[in-house]
């Protein structure tokens, strides 16, 4: 059965779809079978990973109001083992178009029900904000992994993130927990870099990777070639850092496994 991983940030910027797109890879280059569901109306993972979000037959979005089937959706990319349920800007009308639909909250939890058993992971990369389709991904998923860029207003989105884990833990899901924090944009030539690590980890202790992803240049360009870090610089520090998160990704244990 899959292990299903929110990738949430209420703070933009973050590196949240970065992650989504390279861990992913990272995740399918290492053994795995992996879905990726771009649940964010902006579409960045779904260009970062190769598609034309302006040509698609169908998305996400006529999964969720039963349009379209998951066969007739879901997506192959360029990396074996990796496939994709995309979406495009109709996305972002949703929540308005959901909200005479009963238990709206858990529309993708049942979608789910149909394919958790055909993958080793499933990542949703959610949009920056606590909406609708944040809340379906949450009530749906066993863990949030939850990237945080090295920086003075860090601790507050993280706090204001574990809240909301916490609410929708009581109220939608009850399996949820945190799967971990990751470190993004870091620059060791910052003391500020060091000194927000070092106060995340005294805050939530086993709960942060020991992967840290650095800021990095190669890293910034891949998603403009629709290409994964892994292969558009293999070798780069960026492509090095999320390998390292995959492996750590696959041997966390007691997060979420055989729920």
């Amino acid at each position: 059965m899959s292990r299903i991983i929110s990738i949430a940030n209420q703070k933009g910027g973050v590196g949240k779809t970065t992650t989504a797109i390279n861990l992913s890879a990272c995740l399918a280059a290492a053994g795995k079978k992996v879905l990726v569901i771009d649940f964010d109306p902006q579409a960045n993972t779904t260009s970062g990973l190769g598609l034309d979000k302006h040509t698609l037959d169908a998305s996400i979005y006529h999964l969720l109001l039963g349009q379209r089937r998951f066969d007739q959706v879901v997506k192959p990319t360029m990396i074996e083992g990796l496939e994709i349920l995309p979406t495009c800007v109709e996305l972002a009308g949703a929540e308005i178009e959901l909200i005479d639909i009963s238990e709206r909250e858990y529309i993708l939890k049942r979608i789910m029900v149909d394919i958790k058993y055909i993958y080793d992971f499933i990542l949703i990369d959610c949009p920056p904000s606590l909406n609708i389709l944040t809340v379906n991904a949450l009530a749906a998923s066993d863990t949030v992994l939850v990237p945080i860029q090295c920086e003075y207003f860090a601790l507050e989105g993280l706090s204001q993130l574990l809240r909301t884990i916490d609410l929708v833990r009581k109220r939608l899901n009850k399996r949820l927990t945190l799967e971990g924090v990751v470190f993004t944009m870091y620059d060791p030539r910052t003391n500020l870099s060091a000194e927000v690590v070092a106060e995340v980890k005294a805050h939530l202790k086993d709960d942060v990777y020991n992967s840290i992803i650095p800021r990095n240049v190669r890293l910034s360009e891949a998603p403009s070639h629709g290409l994964p870090i892994t292969l558009y610089d293999a070798r780069s520090r960026g492509a090095i850092a999320y390998r390292e998160l995959a492996k750590e990704v696959i041997n966390r244990k007691g997060k979420g496994e055989g729920k």
